[in-house]
C-alpha cells in the first residue's frame, strides 16, 4: 500500500472550511435528489435568469462605453479637426490590445465549447466576463461587428459552467449549452422563437429535436428574453416598416435576391477567413503581420477602421441605425449603397482578423440591407416597365437580411424565424423562404460543408491537432483498406448468408458474380431489414410467400454502390462516404472497377488514422527505446 505524503494526505481529507458556490449548488441539489429531469429543467431557468442579466449588463457596459469614446472624448478632441474621429477606433484597439497581452486570451468561442459537448477537451479557460468587457470596448469604440456572438457566448458558458459545475454526462452537456445559447441569441434579439431554432439547428444538430430538448431550450430562451425585456424594453431590435405585396409576379425577383446574397455571403466569409490569414502571416505579401506581437493586432485594425471611417461614419460600430434608416427608406444614393457594401464587408473582415471580439450576425445584416435595397434600384432603374409591380428598396432590404445572414451562417429556419419575428407580417414568409432557401443551397453548392476535418470527428478523432489532421490527410486508401474482403456470391439465400456474416462476426460483405467480378455491397442491415420483413409475414400469415423465403443477395444487397480507389487520399474517400452517410466503400482499380482490390470500412479508417499519429509521435522517442524493432514507415 502506497501512502501518500502528508501534505497531499491533507488535501484528499481536508474539506474547505467556506465552500463555493459551485459546491453548494451541488450539495443543496443532492440533498433533495431530484429526478434528472427536474434538475435539468432548474438548471434552465438559472441559465436563462443568468444569460439575461448578462446581456443586459453587456448591453449597458456598450453603450456606457460609446457615450464615453464617441461622445465625452469626441466632444473633447473634436475641435482639433475631424480626423479624430480615427483616434476612437484606435484607442479601443489599444485597450483590447491591452487586455489580450493579459490574459493572452479570452476563453474558447462557441465552435469550441459545441466541441467540448462532443467530446473534446476544453484547453481554455472560461472567460466570460473578459471577453463580454473585451466585445464591450470593441464595439463601444466603433468595431464593425455585432453584440449578437458575445450575447451567445455568454449564455453557452452559462451552460457549460453548470455542467462542469454538477459533472453531468455528454447528452447534458450539450443540452444545457443549447439552453444558454437559446437564451443569449433570445435576449440579445428580444426573439426568442429564432433563439430556440437556432440552438436546435446549429449549436444541438439537427438530430436533437426532440421533445425534451425543445422544452428546455424553450424554458431557457423565455427566462432570458423576459428578463432582457425588463433590462432593456419589449421593442424588437429594428423598428420594420409594414411589408406591401404588389404582385404575386416578384417572386421570381426574389428569387434572383437569394442568387445575389449567396454570392455576397460567400464573398462575406471567406474575406474574414483571408483577413485571419493575413494577420498571421500566412498570405503572401502580408508575412510581416505574423512577426508582430498579437496584443498589438487590434491597434493595427483600429487605425484602418478609424482612417475609413473618416468618409465612411455608417461602418462604425454594430450599425443597427443604418440598416433601420434602409429600412424605412431614408434616400440612399445607389453608388453609396454600393461602396458601403464593400466598406463594411472589409471592415468587418480586418475588426475579426486583427482581435476585435464581436459577432458577425450584425455585419452580415448590414450588408443584406445594403444589398437588397442597391438591388431593388437596379432593377428598377434596368426594367422601368416593372418598377409598378415590386414593392418599395425596404421590402427587399428586410428579405436580403436573412439571405445574406442565412448563406452565412448556415442556419436557414433560424434567419426566417428571427426576421418573422422581427416584422410580425405573415404576407414576407413566402419571398423570405424562397430567398433564404436559395442562398444557402447556393452556398452550399459553391462551398460544401463537409470537410476532411470534421469527417475526421465523426469517426472519432476530434481531438487531433492541426499538425496531426496534416498527417492523417496524407493516408493513402490501400493503408487503411481490408485487402481480403469477405465475399459472398450473388445466388446465396438470405439466411446462408446472415449465418456466415455472424460466423465470421462482420457487418459488410462483397456481392460476386460467378466471374468473381464486384455487383453489389451487403451489410448487416441489409439482412436485418429482410428478416424484419419476414417476421412481419409470419405474424399475419400462416406460412412465408415463396418471394420471400426465396430471396438472395441479389435481391436485397446495393447495387449502385461508390468506389473508392487504392491509390487516392483516404481523407478524399472519407469526403464521400460522408457525404451519402456510408460505411464502408470497396475499392477497386481504377482502370477495371469491377476488379476487387479491398473493403474501406469507417472502424478501420478510425483505427489507421490513430496509428498514423502514434507512429509520429514514436519518431521523437525511439532512439531511446531499448530495442529498434519497430519499424516507422513513411
Amino acid at each position: 500500500m502506497t501512502l501518500l505524503p502528508p501534505t497531499q494526505l491533507r488535501k484528499v481529507t481536508e474539506q474547505p472550511a467556506f465552500p463555493t458556490p459551485s459546491a453548494r449548488l451541488a450539495q443543496l441539489i443532492n440533498r433533495f435528489q431530484p429526478s434528472p429531469e427536474t434538475v435539468v429543467l432548474f438548471l434552465a431557468m438559472l441559465i436563462g435568469g443568468g444569460t439575461g442579466m448578462g446581456i443586459v449588463t453587456f448591453h449597458y457596459l456598450i453603450q456606457l462605453i460609446h457615450q464615453l469614446m464617441l461622445e465625452n472624448l469626441m466632444g473633447q478632441i473634436g475641435v482639433w479637426g475631424a480626423w479624430t474621429l480615427a483616434c476612437v477606433p484606435t484607442l479601443g484597439g489599444l485597450i483590447v490590445g491591452l487586455m489580450r497581452w493579459r490574459t493572452q486570451d479570452f476563453g474558447p468561442g462557441l465552435s469550441s465549447l459545441i466541441a467540448a459537448s462532443q467530446g473534446t477537451e476544453i484547453r481554455q479557460p472560461l472567460r466570460p466576463v473578459t471577453k463580454m468587457l473585451a466585445a464591450s470596448v470593441s464595439l463601444g469604440s466603433g468595431a464593425s461587428l455585432g453584440p449578437e456572438g458575445p450575447s451567445v457566448e455568454i449564455g453557452a458558458n452559462f451552460g457549460m459552467l453548470f455542467s462542469v459545475i454538477l459533472n453531468v454526462s455528454q447528452e447534458r452537456q450539450r443540452l444545457l449549452l443549447g439552453a444558454g445559447a437559446a437564451a443569449g441569441l433570445a435576449a440579445g434579439f428580444n426573439a426568442p422563437i429564432a433563439g430556440v431554432f437556432f440552438a436546435l439547428e446549429v449549436v444541438m444538430g439537427a438530430t436533437s429535436f426532440a421533445t425534451s430538448a425543445v422544452s428546455v431550450v424553450l424554458l431557457a430562451a423565455v427566462v432570458a428574453a423576459l428578463i432582457a425585456q425588463i433590462g432593456l424594453g419589449a421593442q424588437p431590435a429594428f423598428d420594420l416598416p409594414v411589408y406591401q405585396v404588389r404582385s404575386p409576379l416578384e417572386l421570381p425577383l426574389y428569387l434572383g435576391l437569394g442568387l445575389g446574397a449567396s454570392l455576397v455571403s460567400v464573398t462575406y466569409t471567406e474575406s474574414i477567413r483571408g483577413a485571419k490569414a493575413c494577420f498571421a502571416g500566412k498570405v503572401p505579401g502580408f508575412t510581416f503581420l505574423g512577426r508582430i506581437p498579437e496584443p498589438i493586432h487590434p491597434i493595427i485594425g483600429g487605425v484602418m477602421i478609424g482612417a475609413v471611417a473618416l468618409h465612411f461614419p455608417q461602418i462604425l460600430g454594430v450599425g443597427y441605425e443604418t440598416v433601420e434608416a434602409m429600412l424605412q427608406d431614408v434616400e440612399f444614393p445607389l453608388y453609396l449603397l454600393v461602396v458601403l457594401l464593400v466598406v463594411k464587408l472589409l471592415m468587418t473582415a480586418i475588426s475579426t482578423g486583427s482581435g476585435f471580439i464581436g459577432g458577425l450576425f450584425a455585419p452580415a445584416m448590414f450588408l443584406g440591407a445594403s444589398f437588397g435595397s442597391a438591388y431593388a434600384k437596379i432593377l428598377a432603374v434596368a426594367f422601368p416597365a416593372i418598377s409598378d409591380q415590386m414593392a418599395a428598396p425596404p421590402a427587399y432590404a428586410m428579405v436580403g437580411m436573412a439571405a445574406v445572414l442565412a448563406g452565412s451562417v448556415r442556419a436557414p429556419l433560424t434567419s426566417i424565424l428571427m426576421l418573422f419575428e422581427l416584422t410580425r407580417d405573415y404576407r414576407i414568409v413566402l419571398p423570405l423562404m424562397a430567398a433564404v432557401g436559395l442562398s444557402v443551397w447556393l452556398v452550399e453548392r459553391i462551398k460544401p460543408t463537409f470537410n476532411s476535418n470534421s469527417n475526421l470527428q465523426q469517426i472519432g478523432l476530434s481531438e487531433l491537432k492541426d499538425e496531426q489532421a496534416e498527417i492523417v490527410q496524407q493516408i493513402l486508401v490501400e493503408d487503411a483498406m481490408y485487402p481480403c474482403p469477405k465475399k459472398l456470391p450473388a445466388t446465396l439465400g438470405v439466411l446462408d448468408a446472415a449465418v456466415e456474416m455472424i460466423r465470421d462476426r462482420i457487418r459488410s460483405a462483397l456481392v460476386i458474380d460467378e466471374a468473381e467480378q464486384l455487383i453489389g455491397i451487403l451489410s448487416l442491415e441489409d439482412i436485418n431489414r429482410a428478416l424484419a420483413l419476414w417476421q412481419t409475414y409470419s405474424n399475419s400469415a400462416t406460412e412465408i410467400p415463396d418471394n420471400l423465403s426465396n430471396q438472395t443477395l441479389i435481391d436485397i444487397c446495393t447495387t449502385e454502390i461508390l468506389y473508392a480507389w487504392q491509390d487516392e487520399l483516404l481523407s478524399e474517400a472519407l469526403d464521400r462516404m460522408s457525404l451519402r452517410g456510408l460505411h464502408q466503400l470497396p475499392v477497386v482499380a481504377r482502370d477495371k472497377p469491377d476488379r476487387i482490390l479491398g473493403l474501406l470500412e469507417r472502424e478501420q479508417i478510425a483505427l489507421t488514422c490513430n496509428l498514423a499519429v502514434t507512429r509520429k509521435a514514436l519518431r521523437h522517442y525511439l532512439p531511446l527505446l531499448p530495442t529498434t524493432d519497430i519499424v516507422i514507415s513513411h
